[in-house]
């Protein structure tokens, strides 16, 4: 199918982008990495008026890694990010992520930042995004500001960003030194959205867990910090018995939508299967596993 008509702007500096923003608010779509926008588009799923095509804006085209933080800039690519050794280091649970979106080369296209700004409550970014605390700068008009992820995710495919405004760059606290990680998934075919996924930070101190965080996609409007697995995992002891009762802690209460992939009460327990291995995956690496 092809896209209903529309208006293309292809400004060359991020004043001239948010200028036209501005001007064109609720009316206007950004174009930067196109791998969910296009689609939509030539299904006339989304019928923008204006289509503002952000790639000759090259200062976003970034990613910097340090002891305090990753920041990925709009325009870095995802198999971009994925490879990079320092990201790997500092944030290896937003690598790891990577390497469930899509295939490699809508990989080499998309973006960390649109897949974030997206919002698809399935994806793994905005999971990753929530897990690590991140922050998203926003520019407008009346200049930048700092959302935390937390604030972000407002429904499906909905966030704060506020009409006129460009997201510019998420960035990635980076995870202390010993953190055991793991994201993993179910999908039907590997590139397919998940039926749910699960991502897990955590240390080990004394023996006990410390400093948990648990998230879950695919099982509701946004993704979902599951604070109840976290408090049965914090000071616990890192065995069975204690993922076992974090993971039925991360469902309750939960309402996945049922569609043609299955039905509530299956999502529910693909979703507690998926918190199990990423539990026990970040326990093996923060134990001084491979994972």
């Amino acid at each position: 199918m092809k896209p209903a008509a529309f208006e293309y702007h292809r400004p060359e500096s991020a004043e001239e982008a948010v200028a036209v923003l501005g001007r064109l608010g609720d009316e206007g779509r950004i174009l930067a990495g196109g791998q969910s926008l296009v689609p939509l588009m030539n299904f006339r799923l989304a019928q923008p008026e204006h289509v503002v095509d952000v790639n000759r804006l090259g200062e976003f085209d970034y990613v910097q890694a340090d002891d305090r933080a990753v920041r990925v800039g709009a325009l870095a690519r995802q198999s971009t990010v994925e490879m990079d050794a320092a990201v790997a280091e500092r944030a290896p649970l937003l690598r790891e992520a990577l390497g469930f979106v899509a295939h490699p080369p809508i990989r080499h296209r998309g973006t960390v930042v649109g897949s974030v700004a997206h919002a698809d409550p399935a994806a793994e970014l905005p999971a990753v995004a929530l897990c690590l605390e991140a922050t998203v700068t926003v520019r407008g008009e009346r200049g930048e500001r700092q959302i935390a992820a937390k604030d972000f995710f407002l429904g499906p495919f909905e966030t704060a960003i506020e009409p006129g405004e460009l997201a510019t760059e998420v960035a990635f606290p980076a995870s202390a030194p010993g953190t055991g990680y793991g994201f993993v998934e179910f999908a039907r075919r590997h590139g397919d959205f998940a039926i749910a996924g699960a991502g897990v930070t955590l240390a080990l101190r004394d023996g006990r867990i410390a400093d948990p965080r648990v998230v879950l996609c695919g099982v509701g409007p946004t993704p979902l910090r599951a604070a109840a697995a976290e408090r049965a995992l914090d000071g616990g002891a890192p065995d069975e018995e204690t993922i076992a009762a974090a993971a039925a802690a991360a469902v309750e209460g939960i309402e996945p939508p049922a569609d043609m992939h299955g039905g509530t009460r299956y999502r529910i327990g693909v979703a507690r299967a998926q918190v199990r291995r990423a539990i026990a995956k970040a326990l093996d690496r923060a134990e001084g596993g491979e994972g």
